[in-house]
C-alpha cells in the first residue's frame, strides 16, 4: 500500500477570489488534492451560517455543484468527514460542519492568522515595490 503524505502547506498572495490581497492564504495539500484552503473554509463557514449546501453555495456565488464537489474532496481528505448531510424528512435535508469539521477550521484559520503575522513585514516590502496593476 503506497504512503500518503501531507505535503508542506503552500504560501499565496491571492484570495479566494483571485484578486490581489495582501494577506496569506495556505493551502494545505494531501499529495496533488487541496484538502483545505480559503475556499473550503469559506465553505464550511457559510455552511455554519445557512445549515445548507445550496444557501451557502448562493452566498458564495458558486454552483450548488462545485459546492458539493469541495465538500467531498474535504471527506475525503481527512479520516473524519468535515460535513455531514440529512436527507429529506418532515423538515427536509440539512447540512451541518461536524465536530472535525470545527476543529479543522479552527485550527487552519489560526494558522492562517500566525502565517500572516510571521510573514507581514516582507508582504508589506514586497507590497511597495509591485506595480499598481500588471503591465501589458
Amino acid at each position: 500500500m503506497p504512503r500518503i503524505g501531507v505535503r508542506p502547506v503552500l504560501f499565496s498572495c491571492y484570495n479566494s477570489r483571485m484578486t490581489s490581497s495582501q494577506t496569506v492564504r495556505l493551502r494545505v495539500l494531501l499529495r496533488d488534492v487541496i484538502a483545505f484552503g480559503p475556499g473550503k473554509a469559506a465553505l464550511l463557514q457559510a455552511i455554519e451560517r445557512t445549515g445548507s449546501i445550496s444557501a451557502a453555495a448562493r452566498e458564495l456565488q458558486m454552483s450548488y455543484r462545485r459546492a458539493w464537489l469541495l465538500i467531498e474532496e474535504m471527506n475525503r481528505c481527512f479520516k473524519q468527514p468535515l460535513v455531514e448531510t440529512t436527507t429529506g424528512g418532515a423538515k427536509g435535508g440539512g447540512t451541518r460542519v461536524t465536530d472535525n469539521g470545527h476543529r479543522v477550521l479552527t485550527r487552519y484559520l489560526a494558522m492562517e492568522k500566525r502565517a500572516g503575522k510571521a510573514v507581514a513585514d516582507d508582504m508589506a516590502y514586497l507590497q511597495s515595490l509591485m506595480a499598481v496593476k500588471p503591465r501589458d
